[in-house]
Parts: structure tokens; C-alpha cells; sequence
């Protein structure tokens, strides 16, 4: 955001998607953003005062990052057309990694990922079980070689030497 003046605009000025400063976009013409917005929300009764707020950040600023990125999401489906289902908020999180995540690799970070990280992620979710079911706690005495088979988890792989430092270098922990 620090490298955008409008983002540079935002992060000074900390504007917030609450209803008090949106609520106004109800009464904006049929054709505008605003008032697809507020179509968008009231179809599916949002409010964009029920978000939970963000906690446990480093910074304010970071804080704050967070939260805006929170509170612009529903922009984020009216822009991109995209429904609130299973199918729109995954493709809606694609666009999210692109924009917020992936920006942050380098060229070679980048192609590691989209290369060798990506496919296996997709091959290891569709193969193993749902994680979200497992008591993980009642399996803490068994053998890690056995749960990964009877859950079906794929390890990840060896990155390959030539790129191995590249991996270890990763700028995803780096701050704004």
C-alpha cells in the first residue's frame, strides 16, 4: 500500500467500511458502484457493521491492513461478480493471494510456488481427508508415518536443491 499514493492516502487517513460512512450508496442511481454495493449487500442482508474485528497484530498499521482488507471484501465480490457461495469465495481467495500474498515473492519466488508448491497443495487437498473432522488430540500417541496414510496426507515435497535457499528466503514474512 506504501508504494501506491492512493494506498499511502488510505493508510494516513484510515477510512472505514462501516454503515454510517456507507449507507449513503442506497440512495445512488441503479448504474453506479455504490448502489450495486448496496444491492449486493442487501440481497444477502450484510451488514458491513458485523464484522468481527481484527486482533492479535504487531503494528496498528498492520492492524489496520487487516481490517480494511476485512471490510473491502465485499467490494472485492460486487467488482468481480463473484456470488458468496463455496465456488465465489475460493476464487474471490485466488484473487486475494494474487493480489495480497504472491505480490510479495520475487520472480523466482513466484515460479517455485506456482511450480512446485501449487500443484502438490491442490493434489494434497483433494486426496486427503477433511481436516476440519479430525480429533487431532486423540492421535497424538500414534505413529506420524501412520496418520499421514489413514488421513490420506501428502508430505510436501523436497524443494529441489537449486532452489532450496531461494525457499528459505521467502519474503512472505515481510511486512508492509
Amino acid at each position: 500500500m506504501k508504494k501506491s499514493p492512493e494506498g499511502r492516502a488510505i493508510l494516513l487517513e484510515q477510512p472505514r467500511v462501516i454503515s454510517v460512512k456507507v449507507g449513503h450508496a442506497w440512495d445512488l442511481p441503479a448504474n453506479t458502484f455504490g448502489a450495486a454495493y448496496a444491492k449486493f449487500m442487501g440481497s444477502r442482508n450484510f451488514s458491513p457493521d458485523d464484522r468481527p474485528p481484527v486482533r492479535f497484530m504487531e503494528t496498528d498499521e498492520l492492524a489496520y491492513v487487516a481490517m480494511r482488507a476485512r471490510e473491502v471484501h465485499d467490494f472485492w465480490h460486487t467488482l468481480f461478480g463473484l456470488p458468496t457461495n463455496l465456488m465465489g469465495e475460493s476464487a474471490l481467495k485466488v484473487i486475494e493471494f494474487e493480489q495480497m500474498g504472491s505480490a510479495r515473492f520475487s520472480e523466482k519466488q513466484r515460479k517455485l510456488f506456482f511450480q512446485h508448491y501449487f500443484p502438490w497443495a491442490i493434489r494434497a487437498g483433494m486426496q486427503c481427508t477433511d481436516l476440519m473432522c479430525i480429533y487431532y488430540e486423540q492421535h497424538f500417541h500414534e505413529d506420524l508415518e501412520d496418520v499421514r496414510r489413514k488421513w490420506g496426507i501428502i508430505p510436501a515435497p523436497a524443494v529441489p536443491k537449486q532452489t532450496r535457499a531461494l525457499a528459505a528466503s521467502s519474503a512472505m514474512g515481510e511486512k508492509l
